[in-house]
């Protein structure tokens, strides 16, 4: 299991949203569980923040009560890895869900206002962000860690195979996904995935993600290419579509997975 505790000046927005979806089933199943530290519980008199030294612009939250609620979490379950919401961390991506969920306790600080006192530092393991942009604080930066890590832990997702469809968590990004209706305002599913024909699926499957890869992130086309994704590479490059490839192979059976 999974402890996450996320320290915030808005607790009902945690609390909330864990209410809802994978994070649900995760702490329903037993695979996570998600203590909000409510730092105005940690404040004296409730005051987390003030302002900034040297006349700069805007509030700055307080060292004492995130220290506390640190300190809170090592007296219960020792030292966690502790994780700090800011601008410029480390962009979020599947690596880092994937390198957080064998983590036991990890304590997420949401930062607010104009930032947290640098002294917070002295006890962050980890800076990250969403992105090159701003937002009012980090709770939906922490909420993102939480359902990222959640949905990778064995059991709770209904279906595990999942996973391994993702993308980024493969070479390639996904690949389209239909259901019925089979034909929905003149717009049909392809033919291939209703034929039955495995094989030939997965080829499609393969085909589109390359496809996807190339035309939406170029950056991710990796460069140790096997000849089949070569060739379908080269094909789409060209213009060529799926079914004009097949049918150039002299059917399903002469392309090698």
């Amino acid at each position: 299991m999974v402890r996450f505790f996320v320290a915030t000046i808005f607790p009902k927005i945690i609390e909330c949203y864990c209410e809802f979806g994978i994070v649900k089933q995760a702490v329903k199943k037993g695979k996570v569980k998600v203590e909000v530290l409510d730092l105005r519980e940690f404040a004296e008199k409730g005051q987390v923040d003030d302002t900034a030294y040297g006349g700069f612009p805007g509030m700055v939250l307080k060292p004492e009560p995130i220290f506390r609620a640190y300190d809170h979490v090592v007296e219960r379950h020792g030292r966690p890895f502790v994780v700090v919401t800011e601008p410029w961390g480390r962009r979020i991506d599947q690596r880092l869900f994937e390198d957080l969920k064998d983590r036991e306790n990890l304590l997420i600080v949401c930062g607010r206002y104009e930032g947290m006192d640098e002294r917070v530092k002295a006890i962050t393991d980890l800076e990250v962000s969403l992105g090159e942009f701003i937002l009012a604080g980090g709770e939906i930066v922490a909420l993102t860690l939480v359902e990222g890590v959640a949905r990778l832990l064995p059991g709770v997702l209904s279906d595990p195979e999942s996973l391994r469809e993702d993308s980024f968590s493969g070479r390639w990004l996904g690949y389209p996904v239909y259901t019925r209706p089979r034909e929905f305002r003149g717009m049909k599913v392809p033919e291939v995935l209703l034929s039955g024909n495995h094989r030939l699926i997965e080829l499609w499957k393969l085909w589109h993600r390359i496809e996807n890869t190339l035309r939406k992130r170029p950056d991710l086309v990796p460069e140790d290419l096997t000849p089949l994704e070569s060739e379908i590479l080269e094909m789409i490059k060209k213009g060529v579509n799926f079914e004009e490839w097949v049918r150039s192979q002299g059917g399903s059976s002469s392309a090698s997975l």
